[in-house]
């Protein structure tokens, strides 16, 4: 089972969109219990980093989310989903993340404008089986003004005035800084991958 993480923020409406239009089988929860025990779990992400956190962990839900990543199940973040992996982040004031992630989230510093929006080009740095398939020159739609640094779990990089943090992919965690759902072939071939690697670890 497929459990998308309900925690009263999060773009849920193109989500579930995008998982119906594939047929998955999934269910949309904030019970900290079901995600733990999910075979797969996406988190979506709109707002603010120290929103979320607090969001997640008033439900129990970091806890969960750690129970589910440490028993080595596929795990999404997406764009603040993937943003809260990291060690913590400066937005509002310091906010410690999920710690999954080595790295801290910060604001643009010198990028061209802020925020980063539009479409733009992906660099692909790794052979994870999430980001297979993308092609040469893979662009995504971005809306968001902190990222992450490229470091060890990147997948894929992108540049607006500075490098940074595309798509992570480390084991059983994967995470893009865009929204798949609204990224066209990108966000298909990604989203495929997942449900892949989600049928095959169930």
């Amino acid at each position: 089972m497929l459990a998308v993480v309900d925690y009263g923020g999060g773009n849920l409406g193109s989500l579930v969109a995008a998982l119906q239009r594939r047929a998955a089988s999934f269910v949309v929860t904030d019970d900290a219990g079901t995600i733990a025990q999910a075979d797969s779990v996406v988190l979506p992400g709109d707002g603010a980093f120290g929103a979320t956190m607090s969001a997640l962990r008033e439900r129990g839900l970091d806890r969960a989310i750690h129970s589910h990543v440490g028993a080595g199940k596929p795990f999404l973040g997406i764009c603040v989903g993937m943003q809260i992996l990291f060690d913590g982040s400066d937005e509002f004031g310091v906010t410690p993340g999920l710690r999954i992630l080595s790295g801290s989230v910060s604001r643009f510093n010198a990028a061209p404008r802020v925020p980063h929006m539009g479409w733009n080009s992906l660099e692909i740095i790794s052979d994870h089986p999430f980001v297979q398939g993308l092609g040469d020159e893979p662009y995504a739609y971005f809306l968001h003004s902190y990222r992450a640094p490229v470091c060890g779990s990147t997948a894929a990089a992108c540049i607006h005035g500075e490098r940074f943090t595309a798509v992570v992919a480390k084991d059983n965690v994967m995470g893009t800084q865009f929204h798949p759902e609204k990224s066209q072939r990108t966000g298909a071939v990604l989203f495929e991958n997942f449900l892949r690697l989600a049928k095959e670890g169930s």
